[in-house]
């Protein structure tokens, strides 16, 4: 690998500048000599736009990166050596959806977790599972960075059922750490942060400054007022004693399980004719005016009104990433990967978050020093309950697993609800499921 290849799927995505830039960024440490952008016909309009930009960022770092653009993933995928997936099928129209049929049964609607979450991977991980036949026939000594939502469970169905080199990832470890860091006032590299969970429902267990446990110290903080939380999710402070008494810290997307009602009431109002919308519909709004900005021939950065968007540190998660596997650097990241032991309480062959070693072999776990308690261990085993068997129903069109996923889902309340929402659900996205027989 002296000069390096890197084929991005879904690269359309108003996010591609993020990832464009960082490898600008590393561009001493990343010999990247081609930069293939690959979409379907639906997203060409946009995967033109995204494209110029990239090729006019390119050009203004004065860097030798060929930045290719192409509906053949196949043609696109000969000789990468690495490949990054970001695509979202059926669109912000389909997360529109996903977001707004749970709220008849007052369940949480939302984009990754719940009925919501649900939909998206029944929808995504057939694809997902076809580009990794591709892969393994075409450059089957690649690594596959997964950027796609919902990025555990998409990377559990590579890892069960391909033999692809597959690393999953998420910008919300990074930007938890990011905001340690702000609030403190201290340099990220002085943090170190050791999470243990599953993707979007991550526990830190550990926050280090310079060697010192100051976990309580930021557990008082985040409960004296200070802000941690994402652009999609609202920032309902925590309870202070819940917290204190557990000694661990919640991702901002444990909100949905630990506040639901709050949460439900929010999405209610939001989603309520007068009200600001759907997520989904927000971003909609942003996507558009991002895409304005991208058409201005004079632009030859990545605008700071991505960050709007919600992919904050996406380009130093995914290229840093790739930099320590490309390097060896033997870096800790902290990444989806098979779980291996390293959360006892869990399926072997399931798909964690946690510190991972990162070097040419890819990503290996950290053992955990401590166990997660059984009171934060709950929810992830609850959560996993519902991650399997939907797994399973994506792959095989599995009504029954499908039901089964649906009620063992923590948000949802109960067997009829279930039912209710899997026929709605599989009605919505009939397009987008051809592995169910209708």
């Amino acid at each position: 690998m002296d000069k390096l290849k890197i084929v991005v799927i879904g690269g359309g995505s108003s996010y591609t500048p993020e990832i464009i830039e960082g490898f600008l960024k590393r561009k001493d440490e990343l010999p990247v000599r081609e930069i293939v952008l690959v979409d379907i016909e639906a997203g060409q309009e946009k995967l033109n736009i995204v494209g110029s930009l990239a090729k006019r960022m390119v050009k203004k770092a004065g860097l030798d990166i060929n930045i290719e653009l192409t509906l053949d993933r196949k043609a696109a995928l000969k000789d990468a050596d690495f490949v990054v997936t970001q695509f979202r099928v059926g669109g912000l129209a389909a997360r529109a959806k996903d977001e707004r049929f749970p709220l008849k049964y007052n369940v949480i609607g939302q984009e990754t977790t719940g009925p919501g979450g649900f939909a998206k991977a029944l929808r995504t991980i057939p694809v997902i599972l076809d580009i990794c036949k591709d892969i393994e026939e075409i450059c089957p000594k690649a690594f596959l960075i997964n950027f796609t939502n919902p990025s555990g469970m998409v990377t559990e169905a590579v890892n069960k059922y391909t033999n692809v080199k597959c690393i999953g990832l998420c910008n919300v470890p990074i930007h938890m750490r990011m905001n340690f860091a702000e609030i403190l006032d201290v340099s990220f590299d002085d943090l170190y942060v050791e999470y243990a969970g599953l993707n979007h429902l991550v526990w830190v267990k550990k926050v280090w400054l310079k060697g010192e446990d100051i976990t309580m110290k930021m557990i008082d903080m985040l409960t004296d007022g200070v802000s941690l939380s994402m652009r999609n999710i609202p920032d309902i402070k925590w309870n202070r004693d819940y917290l204190r008494a557990l000694k661990l810290i919640p991702s901002p997307y444990h909100r949905y399980y630990l506040m639901t009602d709050k949460l439900l009431e929010e999405e209610l109002n939001a989603a309520a004719e007068g009200g600001a919308g759907t997520r989904a519909e927000v971003v909609k709004a942003v996507e558009d005016r991002l895409f304005e900005l991208y058409k201005d021939e004079e632009l030859k950065e990545k605008p700071k009104e991505l960050e709007k968007r919600g992919g904050a540190y996406y380009s130093d998660a995914a290229v840093s990433l790739i930099s320590a596997i490309y390097n060896d650097k033997k870096e800790v990241h902290v990444v989806n990967v098979v779980n291996h032991g390293t959360i006892s309480g869990l399926p072997k062959d399931c798909v964690i978050e946690t510190n991972c070693l990162i070097d040419r072999r890819g990503a290996t776990p950290i053992v955990l020093k401590e166990e997660l308690p059984l009171e934060a261990l709950g929810v992830v085993q609850a959560v996993k309950s519902y991650e399997v068997p939907a797994i399973e129903a994506a792959v095989n069109g599995d009504k029954g697993k499908a039901l089964i996923a649906m009620a063992n889902h923590p948000l949802v309340p109960s067997v009829e609800v279930a039912e209710k929402l899997v026929e709605d659900l599989l009605e919505i996205n009939k397009e987008y499921l051809p592995q169910f027989k209708f």
